[in-house]
């Protein structure tokens, strides 16, 4: 493998897995989440400099192909390896070198990006949206899910929300009950909170094509913004169905996998509405790639999650600031799920949104010691994987 000279090199990269409980029961079609496990990444470089990354799962391996252990065993094994020989000075260099080496894995791809992007941005003394060609706002809105499946406890979570001014847009999750059951959930809601509120659903994939060409219509009529990811993620014919008779937005969210599919849904109009997420994608400059994508096909945007906590929540902000239209929002509220806060200063929630931190690189740094009382393998040293100097 090719070496560049540098007068920064990689010392170790540390990976450790955290499981935090989450504030109540997260009910989606696939699982129910009491917890949420992340894998840390910390990259330290000869500079002095630690850039930070996170990635998480949804449910495990409910949700996709990566889970929290298997993205802390692939950089362990493999991708530290590869940075051995890399230039921390140089994030696309270093990325490229990964991409040629490690097939799929966009979890851990973005994980590490986001460590090293972090690191450059402390570095330059720049945040991390501008390594990213620069922000257009300061602040995004955030939505909440209610998903403890009660109609009556989601719309006194509703309430409290709009009341707080932390949040006036919902997402419901839908696909584990009757399609007349989950439409009289959601139109109860939305009836209860009005104009007052954006009422959107997200099926998870759990329809086939009949049943959601019935439950979309009957969501529209009770007065649903949006649905999202109706059916399986490889059924594009089938989005560009519904989304060509729907009168509400489609929105995919599992299907898109990085730029590669985000042009195959274009190409297809199998959606009309872009769930961004930087971890789906392979990082914070495939993101990018796929924002460019929709805003060429005239797709509407969303910053999506995959639950982060505060590392992963502000990698996605930092994005999603830089992106020149997002007509949806964002879904950023992961943090606020969590029952322990692993940040040394909580981010900004308040105005319906989320501030984007203007400090160099990502802006936030972890609380040592309250991971020291979450991290999975308290009781052992951190994993240190040294790294040979690049000469």
């Amino acid at each position: 493998m090719e070496r560049y000279p540098t007068m920064v090199t990689i010392d170790r990269v540390d990976t450790f897995i955290v499981d935090v409980p989450t504030i109540r029961p997260h009910v989606l079609a696939m699982a129910t989440m009491h917890r949420q496990t992340l894998c840390i990444v910390r990259v330290h470089c000869s500079d002095g400099i630690v850039g930070t990354g996170e990635a998480t799962t949804i449910g495990g391996l409910a949700y996709g192909p990566e889970s929290p252990e298997s993205i802390k065993t692939n950089i362990d094994a493999y991708i530290a390896q590869i940075l051995q020989a890399c230039d921390p000075t140089r994030p696309a260099v270093a990325m490229a070198q990964i991409a040629k080496h490690v097939v799929g894995n966009n979890f851990a791809k973005c994980a590490v990006e986001t460590a090293l992007l972090d690191a450059q941005g402390k570095r330059a003394g720049l945040p991390v949206s501008e390594l990213l060609g620069g922000r257009v706002r300061d602040r995004l809105p955030v939505l909440w899910t209610l998903a403890s499946g009660d109609t009556g406890k989601d719309i006194e979570e509703a309430e409290q929300m709009i009341a707080s001014g932390r949040h006036n847009a919902f997402k419901l999750k839908i696909g584990k009950r009757p399609v007349a059951d989950d439409v009289a959930h959601v139109g109860a809601i939305k009836k209860a909170l009005g104009d007052r509120a954006s009422v959107r659903v997200d099926v998870n994939m759990a329809w086939d094509e009949t049943t959601a060409r019935t439950g979309v219509a009957m969501l529209a009529e009770v007065g649903c913004d949006l649905v999202e990811q109706p059916l399986i993620r490889h059924n594009l014919a089938g989005m560009a169905r519904l989304a060509a008779r729907s009168a509400i937005p489609i929105m995919t969210d599992e299907g898109l996998q990085g730029p590669t599919t985000a042009y195959d849904h274009a190409n297809q109009a199998a959606a009309d509405v872009f769930a961004v997420k930087i971890e789906q994608s392979g990082g914070l400059f495939a993101a990018k790639q796929v924002q460019a994508i929709a805003d060429a096909a005239g797709i509407a945007l969303y910053g999506g999650t995959m639950l982060e906590a505060g590392i992963g929540t502000i990698a996605s902000a930092h994005v999603f600031a830089t992106f020149p239209q997002l007509s949806f929002g964002t879904e950023l509220f992961g943090p606020l799920l969590l029952t322990e806060e692993i940040l040394q200063e909580p981010l900004d929630y308040s105005d319906f949104s989320l501030a984007v931190p203007k400090g160099p690189g990502l802006g936030v740094e972890l609380d040592d010691d309250r991971l020291s009382f979450l991290r999975r393998d308290a009781s052992r040293a951190t994993i240190s994987i040294p790294t040979a100097k690049a000469g």
